[in-house]
This record gives C-alpha cells, structure tokens and sequence, in this order.
C-alpha cells in the first residue's frame, strides 16, 4: 500500500474522526453549560446571543490561519491526520515542527523527499507525543488554577485580570518575536498585523463602530497575509 492510501484510507479517518467527535462532543456540552450559567447570572437572551454572535465573528480569522495549515498538511500527513490535529491541538506551528522532526529522524526531509511508511509513522507519533504534555498538565491542574489564582492575585480581581493580560500578551510577544527578528516575509506580516489591528481599535473608539470590533481580528489577519503576499 502507498504511503498515502494507507495516510488517507478508511481506519485513518474513523480513528482520527473519534477524537474530533470527542472534540464537538466537548464544545456542545461546555455551551450548554454556558449557556445555563448565564440564564443564572441573570443575562437576557440577547445578550447571550450577542456574545455567541460575537465570539463566531472573532473566531473567523484564526480559523483561515488553522485551514492554511490544514492545507500544507494535507499533502505531507493525508487529510485525516490533518483534520484530526487542527480540530483537537489547533497549534498550525507545532504540528509542521513536530511534523518535520519526526521524518527527519528518519532520513526524510518534510515537503522535500519522498515521504516513506516509516517517516509517515515517525510524523504522527511525534506530532501526538509531542502535545501529550499539555493535556496531561491541564487534566490535572484544572480543578486547581482557582486556588493559584486567588494565591497570585490575593483576592483582588483587577490583579487577576492584569496577571492574566500580561500572561497573554507575553506568549504572544514569545510567539511574534522569532518572527520580528528574521526580518523576512514574516516579519513584515506580523507588523502589519499589528498595525492594521490598531487601526481598527482606533476606528472602534474613535467612531464607535460597534460591530468592527467583532470582526477587528479577521481584518487585521487576512489583511496582513494579502499585502504581505503581494508584496
């Protein structure tokens, strides 16, 4: 069997479509839940459709990112292998990195050689390895971040958010920084990015253009991605 009837064959997808089915199965059930807590917060109806309409909205760009990857993954680890890890980690970044380490320590070079059975095997196992950690690590520290939480931010609710802004903003600073550095294609993205991104928050405030707010993110990434690309 060839590398890619046995990546793309039936038993691939039934047993990367019962993670993605765990996936959905968990975003329903935690909507629900959502969904019942706010009817107890007392939050009307409309709100809680805004919310869900705004988070849907917010949600598009990251996605065509996510399909980008799935693409490039696609031709390297067959379609099931690629829905499965973009539906259930979502990280288009690792699961390349984590791709290519795995071939290449076979002898195969990702997207250049001839992908074999066992540089196939070595791709999967590295890719899945590779995120065990973080589920593991969440597993079990879930049910104890409130007590880390009100241990760092003693009580105080505007120290938890600023903890928690900072905390985003240093990964993604980590994420964008590599890429700031190189001074390439992907620097140049990653600062229009930024730069469109603060034109739209400007346009907000300024205007008071409600639903730009919503769709801020999808403008400031595919608009970075289209110049940069022409460019």
């Amino acid at each position: 069997m060839a590398v890619m009837d046995m990546a793309n064959s039936l038993p691939m997808w039934l047993a990367c479509g019962l993670a993605v089915a765990l996936v959905l199965a968990q975003a329903i059930i935690f909507a629900l839940h959502a969904y019942k807590a706010g009817q107890k917060m007392g939050l009307s109806e409309s709100q809680m459709k805004r919310a869900v309409k705004s988070s849907a909205i917010t949600s598009i760009g990251p996605s065509i990112v996510i399909l980008s990857g799935m693409l490039s993954l696609l031709i390297t680890v067959g379609a099931p292998m690629a829905w499965m890890r973009l539906s259930f980690i979502g990280s288009v970044m690792f699961e390349s990195i984590a791709a290519g380490f795995g071939t290449s320590s076979v002898g195969v070079q990702l997207g250049a050689d001839e992908m074999t059975e066992l540089a196939f095997c070595m791709a999967v196992w590295t890719m899945i390895l590779g995120s065990v950690g973080w589920i593991i690590f969440a597993t079990f520290s879930a049910g104890r971040m409130d007590k880390v939480q009100k241990k760092l931010a003693k009580g105080d609710p505007v120290m938890l958010s600023t903890i928690a802004g900072a905390a985003i903003v240093g990964s993604f600073a980590a994420l964008s920084s590599t890429h700031l550095v190189s001074l390439n294609k992907n620097s140049l993205a990653c600062v229009l990015g930024g730069v469109i991104m603060a034109v739209m928050i400007f346009i907000t405030e300024k205007f008071q253009v409600k639903w730009l707010k919503e769709w801020a993110l999808t403008f400031s990434i595919l608009g970075s991605m289209i110049i940069t690309v022409l460019v």
